[in-house]
């Protein structure tokens, strides 16, 4: 029996260059060592292995929803849920450490986190497998621990986009 590993190569190809790009856009510098965060922030060591393991779960479970999806329907379903995803994902740290806006990253996040839920609920529809969705509840439940986090700290610095005024 011979494999196709297009499926492989597609899910595995998302999850690294999702994580790869939220890693080369994510710049810890002297803006965000500023920012004022909670003491429950988590160090910013973890941030990388929590988002391999995520997204290396959710790469999983675009494997199966190509795979077990029925239809070409429900295989097209799958795709514009990892890719509604893929961009809402990617947003986030443009927003946050590029344009230096924790405000509008906090906005988008919104969205991120509707498309996760997507991934948990509709993924088992479309592939036929609860399997799909079960794969990414810790990814619900980090993106639901980042909206809180980047809340409060849009709630600790705020107003953001205005340059402190020459004196």
């Amino acid at each position: 029996m011979e494999t196709d590993w297009t499926p492989i190569a597609i899910a595995a190809g998302w999850a690294i260059i999702l994580g790869g790009a939220g890693g080369a856009l994510t710049e810890i510098g002297q803006w965000y060592r500023e920012l004022r965060k909670p003491p429950w922030q988590p160090p910013d060591w973890l941030f990388g292995p929590a988002w391999t393991i995520i997204l290396g779960l959710a790469g999983w479970s675009f494997y199966v929803g190509l795979t077990e999806a029925p239809t070409p329907e429900a295989r097209a379903g799958v795709w514009a849920l990892f890719i509604a995803n893929f961009v809402l994902h990617f947003l986030w740290s443009p927003l946050f450490f590029k344009l230096k806006r924790p405000d509008w990253a906090l906005a988008e996040n919104v969205f991120l986190w509707l498309s996760v839920v997507g991934l948990m609920t509709v993924l088992p529809r479309l592939a036929g497998d609860s399997f799909a969705g079960w794969l990414n509840v810790p990814y619900f439940v980090w993106v639901s621990f980042a909206f809180l986090l980047n809340a409060k700290i849009v709630q600790l610095n705020r107003p953001f986009g205005k340059e402190p005024s020459a004196a």
